[in-house]
């Protein structure tokens, strides 16, 4: 990389940062850019910083968005009574792909790791406490991954929503021990909404 001007090499270096990016994907990207019109690298220099500047989390939900109130929130049509809980804002993208569900979700920004030192404090379950008795729900669907954080954090919301009178129920195992949600195709994730199971003991 040494043969390449000192610009050149400084953003294939930045594009290496990138997950699953390597040093020569990282320098396909950066010819990509320097054939590109110069309009084309503003325009993605600009799409970048507007993500930094504009991008926040939903104060009800606390998926990405760039208002206060995500889209699917502010959606009058949604089920408001209905919430699916998954870990990240991919996640939710990936059920949403699927053209089933039709209610509101909540991200939990995480999944329980005590390893890497998320606990529950470290999540959004003290805000999902305050919307159940706010907003009236009447069924809760836990959607965390399959593997082994995602099912401690699932044992444990079922653990402290024993309470509520309303009905619990966790997505079904079409996917995969291990799977990642946002990587199961859509068809698998609407067949694991579709049959659900109840939770409750």
């Amino acid at each position: 990389m040494k043969h390449y001007p000192s610009s050149v090499q400084a953003l294939i270096k930045n594009f290496a940062k990138f997950p699953g990016i390597g040093t020569k994907t990282a320098e396909r990207f950066a010819m990509h850019i320097l054939k590109s019109p110069v309009k084309e690298a503003y325009a993605l220099s600009e799409s970048i910083l507007a993500l930094k500047k504009q991008i926040k989390l939903c104060s009800k939900c606390f998926t990405l968005s760039d208002h206060n109130i995500c889209e699917i929130c502010a959606d009058i049509n949604r089920n408001n009574s209905q919430i699916c809980i998954v870990e990240t804002p991919a996640d939710m993208a990936a059920i949403e792909k699927s053209g089933y569900f039709c209610g509101v979700y909540h991200i939990l920004q995480g999944a329980l790791s005590p390893v890497d030192g998320i606990n529950p404090e470290s999540l959004r379950i003290k805000e999902l406490l305050s919307r159940i008795s706010a907003d009236n729900v009447k069924e809760i669907i836990i959607a965390t991954n399959i593997n082994f954080e995602g099912e401690t954090t699932a044992a444990y919301l079922i653990k402290i929503l024993q309470k509520y009178n309303l009905k619990l129920t966790r997505i079904a195992t079409g996917i995969p021990m291990g799977g990642d949600l946002k990587y199961i195709d859509k068809e698998t994730i609407k067949c694991s909404m579709e049959t659900r199971y109840d939770i409750r003991f």
